[in-house]
């Protein structure tokens, strides 16, 4: 029987992608150049971990590790962005994708995971160094854009005090497993079944990362309205010690969305400049806006003063490829 192998849709990582389609069964090649570990490795091991814990990842068919390839279980073209973007009743499809998000913070998280190579695969909590290391990107990134280096450090240097004191009124332990970048592009149609992609940057976290993955995905332009009835889904069906702790919840829902909005801005800038992948540049001005839309409280005094001293409205909505 002959197969057919076709190039397909990359994504932000160094990974390429390849369908082998033949009349039985279609099966997905994954090469990866850079970051071999994480990319096929991590990325083996948490599918299957989560595979075992009844959530629909990818199958692992064949790998060689040396030579940067797996092979692996094809989950098709349909993504819930693709849904999203065509349906005008959105809340039935994000409220499946909630009921999936709570049957993977159900899972008991696990530091040390088997890995396919007979080796384990260390999971990490979500530190405070994590969270630096991502919101460094802003600074690193996206700030030398539009100011010269001086300036970005005076910036950089303010912002950095009034993130660690933010950081710090995280109320939630990281006691959850964490996709990390759980959106509505990661999350495919299958039969029957929602398929989770994109896996290998999972960490132990706060249980309100995740919703702020899915509900402020910068890929989708959704109502104030609409997202809010989506996080009271959420709020609703959760555990008691979310309910009963609602407030803290909330404040930690919008200080991990401010982190994430400043990391996903840095992260475009460097695809753009260091990657050549211009295609990301479009989606940071509504980065922007969900990052507006999330400074309205107390709390986010200092950062908004100066980002809005700093960084102009102008510049915010420049899309740096026109």
């Amino acid at each position: 029987m002959k197969s057919k192998m076709m190039a397909i849709a990359g994504d932000a990582s160094f990974r390429t992608f390849y369908r082998i389609k033949n009349k039985k069964k279609n099966k997905i090649v994954v090469l990866a150049k850079k970051e071999k570990y994480k990319n096929l490795i991590a990325y083996s091991a948490i599918n299957k971990f989560l595979r075992i814990n009844n959530i629909h990842t990818p199958k692992l068919y064949s790998s060689n590790f040396s030579k940067g390839v797996i092979v692996i279980e094809d989950f098709g073209n349909v993504s819930f962005h693709k849904i999203l973007t065509q349906k005008k009743n959105k809340l039935i499809i994000y409220k499946k994708l909630i009921d999936l998000l709570f049957k993977i913070q159900k899972i008991k998280p696990k530091t040390k995971i088997k890995s396919i190579n007979g080796r384990f695969h260390i999971v990490r909590k979500y530190s405070k160094k994590h969270l630096f290391k991502e919101s460094d990107l802003f600074f690193d990134w996206y700030l030398p854009l539009f100011f010269n280096k001086k300036k970005v450090v005076n910036i950089k240097n303010k912002l950095k005090k009034i993130l660690f004191n933010l950081y710090k009124k995280i109320n939630f332990s990281n006691s959850y497993f964490v996709h990390r970048d759980y959106h509505s592009q990661n999350l495919m149609k299958t039969k029957g079944k929602i398929g989770v992609i994109d896996s290998q940057d999972a960490l132990i976290g706060n249980p309100a990362y995740d919703l702020v993955s899915l509900i402020d995905d910068v890929r989708i332009k959704n109502s104030k309205k609409l997202k809010n009835k989506i996080y009271n889904y959420y709020l609703i069906k959760s555990k008691k010690n979310i309910k009963n702790n609602a407030k803290f919840f909330l404040e930690d829902f919008n200080i991990l969305s401010v982190q994430r909005s400043l990391k996903i801005i840095g992260i475009f800038a460097r695809l753009f400049k260091r990657d050549k992948k211009e295609q990301y540049l479009k989606f940071i001005p509504y980065t922007w806006q969900i990052l507006e839309l999330r400074m309205k409280g107390k709390i986010f005094s200092d950062l908004k003063k100066v980002l809005d001293d700093n960084i102009s409205r102008k510049i915010r909505k420049i899309n740096i490829n026109k």
